[in-house]
């Protein structure tokens, strides 16, 4: 009897180990558009190297994750306008992700992907809404990376931070 307690203990601890080749390096449950004061191209709106779209930028919510091996998954939405003629609407028919890493050199690398699909319209009607997909080739290490939704041309609309 007191052998099959211990089995039976010996069981409830049996732990597994993950064989998960690419841990993530990045998981987020938020992001933030960008504000006025980093829209443009001058000097001090860029951030690690990378220019604010030309007008401020909302979102309704955004989520994904980074993995060690490069892998990048995002769902935004309701990414639109938040100042301008277009407020509350999103008039870019494609965005772009951009993971920015800095290796151990201390160089800053911006990776990109191709365009993906994002749907037009005001935010109330679906507008502003996209999900990514895509491998990309980062530095090893990646340190303190950040994630950007950009435009089809490399501005940034919103970036991981709450």
């Amino acid at each position: 009897m007191a052998g099959g307690v211990l089995l039976v203990l010996s069981l409830g601890t049996t732990q597994t180990v993950s064989a998960d080749p690419k841990p993530p390096i990045l998981k987020f449950g938020s992001m933030v558009g960008v504000p006025t004061a980093l829209t443009g191209t001058s000097a001090s709106a860029a951030f690690r190297g990378i220019n604010g779209g030309g007008l401020a930028w909302t979102l309704s919510s955004a989520k994904g994750e980074l993995s060690t091996s490069g892998h990048l998954e995002v769902k935004v939405t309701g990414l639109v306008f938040a100042a301008g003629p277009n407020v509350g609407t999103n008039t870019v028919a494609a965005f772009r992700g951009i993971v920015s890493c800095i290796d151990s050199s201390g160089t800053i690398h911006n990776v990109s992907t191709d365009p993906f699909p994002a749907t037009v319209g005001p935010a109330s009607a679906g507008g502003g809404n996209a999900k990514i997909k895509a491998d990309l080739a980062l530095p090893s290490p990646c340190l303190a990376p950040i994630v950007f939704v950009a435009s089809p041309t490399g501005s940034w609309f919103a970036v991981t931070g709450g």
